[in-house]
């Protein structure tokens, strides 16, 4: 079974609530994004490998730590561009890969139109990033694709899950871990999770219509 973390720190649960309520506006859904985001990477990087460092310091010099593994990121177009930074404020170093992902609205699988992946010298840590893990079948095919770029250590990270979501994710890639900061119920009849908080992408973007 993947190693799944549900972040349940109250600073999360008080920044979630604003960001299910339908009124937040885009420009302060996207900083709740970030910010839900910057608590998942704190979570997520606890097991990350250090290396000594000499740091010369105003009044010494002593040994430091800095991280020693080389971090990948992908996220999961679109609404996954709004996890990204977050991520880069706290590793600078992080590599930024894309795949093109989107769910077919008839089938709600997904489908793979881009990636920009390379096909030598992996990554030592992959984490992918998505918003709203629903069905699990973009995620999915995300984690598949690191791992066969020969990634060793995969890394999801959500803001909000569904329990069949994990189940997806988990019952392929076993290996996984799943840091997400709530997980809901269910997911409706067109896939969308509930309560949910809508459709991320569109409430990132503006994008929302009628």
């Amino acid at each position: 079974m993947s190693h799944v973390v549900e972040v349940r720190h109250p600073l999360v649960q008080h920044h979630l609530a604003r960001l299910r309520d339908k009124s937040t506006p885009p420009v302060e859904f996207r900083t709740l994004i970030q910010r839900l985001t910057e608590l998942l990477v704190y979570e997520a990087t606890q097991d990350l490998k250090l290396g000594d460092v000499e740091v010369v310091t105003p009044l010494t010099t002593m040994t430091g730590q800095r991280l020693s593994q080389q971090i990948g990121l992908v996220p999961i177009l679109r609404a996954g561009l709004g996890m990204v930074d977050p991520v880069l404020n706290l590793i600078p170093s992080a590599e930024v890969w894309h795949l093109g992902l989107y769910r077919d609205e008839a089938t709600a699988l997904p489908v793979h139109y881009y990636s920009k992946l390379p096909t030598t010298d992996p990554v030592d840590v992959g984490m992918v990033l998505d918003p709203m893990l629903a069905t699990g079948g973009s995620a999915t095919l995300a984690l598949e694709a690191l791992q066969a770029w020969g990634v060793p250590s995969l890394k999801l990270l959500s803001i909000i899950a569904s329990q069949d979501g994990i189940r997806a994710v988990a019952s392929k890639l076993p290996g996984v871990q799943i840091y997400v900061c709530a997980i809901d119920p269910e997911l409706n009849s067109l896939k969308y999770i509930v309560p949910g908080l809508g459709d991320a992408g569109d409430r990132t973007f503006n994008t929302l219509r009628g």
